[in-house]
């Protein structure tokens, strides 16, 4: 079984936050697809997390460290299709990008942001709930 997972997934498991072991057991035996950008959006997440002194410097990069372990399937989305949903649902790019990706591959989307839940749900994508 394939899945799109949003950074916030990621980012949940690798910082240990309450959803951690729901997430890893929803996506036990799974293969998770995630956009071929996803390791500069972990990136950006973290130096946010630096910028709000909610990680040291160590912290962050050992957090990166952690992320480089999970084997994600890394998948090239069509910025063109991208644009066209982020116009229609007033997102950004990064977000539609995993809507892109879902649609395009016939896979759920997991993914911890409510917005997005509901966008992929109007897209008729599966929508995996933690």
């Amino acid at each position: 079984m394939e899945i799109v997972v949003d950074a916030n997934i990621l980012l949940a498991v690798i910082l240990n936050e309450p959803e951690k072991r729901r997430i890893i057991n929803l996506t036990k035996d799974t293969e998770l697809i995630v956009p071929e950008i996803m390791s500069y959006e972990i990136g950006n997440a973290l130096s946010g997390l630096l910028k709000r002194r909610r990680l040291s410097q160590e912290q962050a990069v050992s957090v990166y460290n952690t992320y480089q372990f999970i084997p994600l399937r890394l998948v090239k989305a069509d910025p063109r299709k991208a644009l066209k949903l982020a116009a229609k649902y007033n997102i950004y790019a990064y977000d539609a990008y995993y809507l892109e990706i879902a649609l395009r591959l016939k896979t759920p989307l997991l993914t911890l942001d409510k917005q997005m839940q509901s966008i992929g749900a109007d897209l008729k994508i599966e929508i995996w709930e933690v």
